[in-house]
């Protein structure tokens, strides 16, 4: 199985997880030239962004383990764009990570947060 086409069955599991805890999901794949993030959805007033990992095996680590500081710039930078497109200009924002492996889902809320730190590195 190709990892696009794994990636893209792990975000569907990830999107049927988050409405089954009461998210409401608001867009898929979201991608600008800083970056993708992979769900974005509605956590009562808390705009939630959502990195997915699936891993088969270990072997390079585990899912969580794959999202990098380097990651998780571009994370936020690509977060900074989605609230300016869409007006958002006030709202609670949360950066978590649903990682996916041999069929078990590991969901990481607050998984990182937007410091100044990650900005500027």
């Amino acid at each position: 199985m190709n990892t696009r086409y794994q990636g893209g069955l792990a975000e569907a599991e990830a999107c049927r997880y988050i409405e089954s805890i009461g998210m409401l999901p608001l867009c898929k794949n979201y991608k600008r030239f800083t970056g993708e993030i992979d769900l974005i959805a509605k956590d009562r007033d808390t705009i939630v962004f959502i990195e997915v990992k699936a891993r088969n095996s270990y072997t390079k680590g585990t899912p969580a383990e794959a999202v990098t500081r380097t990651k998780q710039k571009r994370i936020i930078q690509t977060a900074l764009m989605y609230l300016k497109e869409n007006h958002i200009y006030s709202a609670k924002i949360r950066f978590d990570v649903i990682a996916i492996s041999n069929g078990e889902i590991k969901y990481i809320p607050s998984a990182f947060n937007a410091d100044i730190y990650h900005l500027n590195k």
